[in-house]
């Protein structure tokens, strides 16, 4: 399962970057043919994960994107393929995460701390300092830190891959807040940390509802 996920996000991010549309289109393909996959052999909780996810990752790359102007994909949309890989990822992060030792987790961290007080001095990349606190606050007030410590480091891959491959492009100033962005910020998986927090939430109030549609049917 992570070399399927491995190879979609690699691959399909090459697909799309080399061949244009025709590509974007094979990436979606294959992207949903691995989401479906895992959504098929996963059990009822890895679905409900899967299908939140993908939904709040949709939103969320349409207001980053479209609304806010954070980032521009390559055809000025957001691919088809971006909202589900956001789940694809998630759940490798899932997998690697319960390999992520608390020495990790805070050698990641210091290491982040390190480079946000520079990047802050320097100038360069202020709006990554400030993805970096939300970083910050989730790994201090949270139980998941292995899985945020992860995310850190595989949304950082991700987004260096991508950013240079082209298929996406961070603005030099991020609009609203005027701070300057490196391409890609160097704290970009912080957008993770608040996905997890939404998804666990979603997943709260989801359990809720069905636990009161199975009463009632009762």
């Amino acid at each position: 399962m992570p070399l399927n996920i491995i190879a979609v996000i690699g691959g399909g991010l090459a697909l799309d970057s080399v061949f244009g549309w025709p590509g974007q289109i094979a990436a979606i393909v294959w992207t949903f043919a691995v989401f479906i996959w895992l959504y098929r052999v996963g059990g009822q909780e890895e679905k409900r994960v899967l299908i939140l996810c993908t939904v709040i990752a949709g939103i969320g790359e349409v207001f980053l994107s479209l609304v806010w102007g954070l980032y521009d994909y390559q055809f000025h949309n957001v691919p088809l393929f971006v909202p589900p890989g956001h789940a694809l990822l998630m759940t490798l992060g899932l997998v690697f995460s319960r390999r992520v030792s608390p020495t990790a987790v805070a050698a990641i961290s210091l290491l982040a701390l390190a480079w946000a007080i520079y990047a802050w001095v320097a100038g360069f990349d202020r709006f990554g300092v400030v993805l970096f606190g939300i970083y910050a606050f989730c790994i201090l007030t949270s139980g998941a830190r292995a899985l945020y410590a992860t995310m850190f480091v595989a949304a950082l891959t991700m987004e260096l891959y991508g950013t240079a491959l082209g298929n996406w492009a961070w603005r030099p100033v991020a609009p609203w807040v005027d701070l300057t962005s490196a391409n890609p910020p160097f704290s970009a998986g912080a957008f993770y940390c608040m996905l997890d927090l939404l998804v666990l939430g979603g997943m709260k109030i989801w359990e809720k509802r069905s636990k009161v549609v199975l009463r009632d049917g009762k």
